[in-house]
């Protein structure tokens, strides 16, 4: 059996990637459980195309997997998705709450109708965006379509979107118990996808006094103007400058907080699943998969959300749990395209011949063994490589020529703060990774 929970914006900023400020207990639990992938990334740091570029196992290119809206059935409908292959091999697969961007994408795959609480709810500016109070919408928002960029309801869990998932996945996997065929149960949860909407008691595990006067961080001094973009996403909600302004503090802490607060309210839907999954005798032989779809900002770099070729918005946590597996960390780079081929191994099912990524099971085995030397994450006409040590990242032209790039040395500025592409000391590795990416480019283009 496979449980794969997939959680939108949710970036690796969890009790067990070290934030130790952060109450997410069911998402350490597992990872104690299971294996912790440090070095995981996205392919490409946007919803729809991550999503399509992990569940076809297929890398995005200029012309594939390029947006939020990307359909699997428009960019690669000759090929299987991953729950419809292990549909072809005999399993039940159901998908619930957010696992493609377009529920009515690449159906084929699934055995029912994906379902997902939206579809359910009421028509108009409530739907989708899941708010619940409504003395804080204006009837100007209403008109306009510009709503708060965060809410914190006294309700239960239930009430939202994801609580509403979780009901349901529990409820499947009831059903799961009591029959005979293995079973592709994908989980998507929503938040901490804008709007910061989850319940108040989330809220209240991160008090407004535990944060800084300031978030907000300047755009790295030499870095290419190409790695800037205005973040627009957060700028249709209310109280959000237009053009380039910055958030102001005191909305960009909210804004912090309330991200905080969603992911807490996320991992507790985490644990109810996975408390079901162990009541039912079920989680002694089902792998679980814990996925985020991309990295986020929050105002580093003077970035908010997702969308830049920068280590935030890339850089995925990913936590396998399989039966019999090892548990700890592993240190080696993984990427998205690589479940795919793991999880058809883990199944011992035959794998497809269009995949692109790399099966890391050698890692569930032992955490420390050794994975991929670079891992190639993209964005628009961006194209970047990431080894242990160095990102770096190229814009080209129609022409394919270079017109930018940018160089982090994680060993001395993890932060990335300071674009060396131009300093004559990494020379050297400078040429060295521009020619694996040129390559990389090449051989994904065939």
């Amino acid at each position: 059996n496979i449980l794969f929970l997939a959680i939108d914006d949710l970036r690796p900023e969890l009790g067990a990637y070290g934030s130790d400020y952060m109450h997410t207990p069911a998402i350490d639990r597992l990872a104690a459980e299971g294996v912790l992938f440090r070095h995981a990334y996205s392919n490409v740091p946007v919803c729809g195309a991550s999503r399509a570029s992990m569940l076809t196992g297929l890398r995005p290119t200029r012309d594939r997997f390029v947006t939020y809206y990307t359909r699997i059935d428009e960019d690669a409908p000759e090929v299987p998705t991953l729950p419809g292959w292990f549909k072809q091999q005999g399993y039940t697969t159901i998908s619930l709450g957010k696992v493609l961007h377009h529920s009515n994408d690449a159906v084929a795959s699934w055995s029912e109708t994906p379902w997902d609480p939206q579809n359910d709810s009421v028509p108009g500016y409530k739907k989708w965006r899941n708010y619940l109070l409504e003395e804080n919408i204006r009837e100007d928002m209403k008109k306009d379509g510009i709503l708060p960029a965060f809410e914190a309801a006294d309700v239960d869990d239930d009430a939202y979107f994801d609580g509403k998932v979780a009901v349901r996945a529990i409820e499947y996997l009831q059903r799961f118990q009591q029959q005979d065929e293995p079973f592709f149960l994908a989980v998507g949860f929503v938040k901490p996808h804008l709007p910061f909407n989850a319940p108040s008691k989330y809220w209240d595990l991160y008090p407004e006094e535990s944060f800084p006067a300031t978030v907000n961080q300047p755009f790295p001094e030499g870095a290419p103007q190409q790695a800037w973009h205005s973040w627009g996403e957060l700028r249709r909600y209310d109280g959000v400058p237009e053009g380039d302004a910055p958030v102001p503090d005191e909305l960009a802490r909210k804004l912090v907080r309330g991200y905080r607060a969603a992911a807490s309210y996320t991992d507790a839907q985490v644990r109810r699943v996975l408390d079901e999954l162990d009541r039912l005798g079920l989680a002694e032989n089902t792998v679980v998969v814990l996925w985020g779809d991309h990295g986020y900002s929050l105002g580093e770099h003077g970035l908010w959300v997702k969308h830049s070729p920068y280590e935030l918005a890339n850089r995925i946590p990913l936590v396998v749990r399989a039966p019999g597996g090892a548990h700890g960390v592993a240190g080696g780079l993984v990427e998205s395209v690589d479940i795919f081929p793991t999880l058809v191994e883990l199944a011992g099912l035959p794998a497809p011949g269009h995949l692109q990524g790399a099966s890391f099971t050698a890692a569930l085995e032992n955490p420390e063994a050794e994975l991929k030397h670079a891992v190639f994450p993209r964005w628009q006409n961006s194209d970047s490589i990431r080894t242990d040590r160095y990102y770096y990242t190229e814009w080209r032209d129609d022409k394919e020529q270079v017109t930018a790039s940018m160089l982090y040395d994680h060993a001395v500025d993890p932060g990335e703060l300071n674009n060396v592409a131009g300093d004559p000391e990494y020379g050297l590795i400078v040429n060295e990774l521009s020619q694996a990416l040129a390559a990389h480019i090449a051989a994904v283009r065939q």
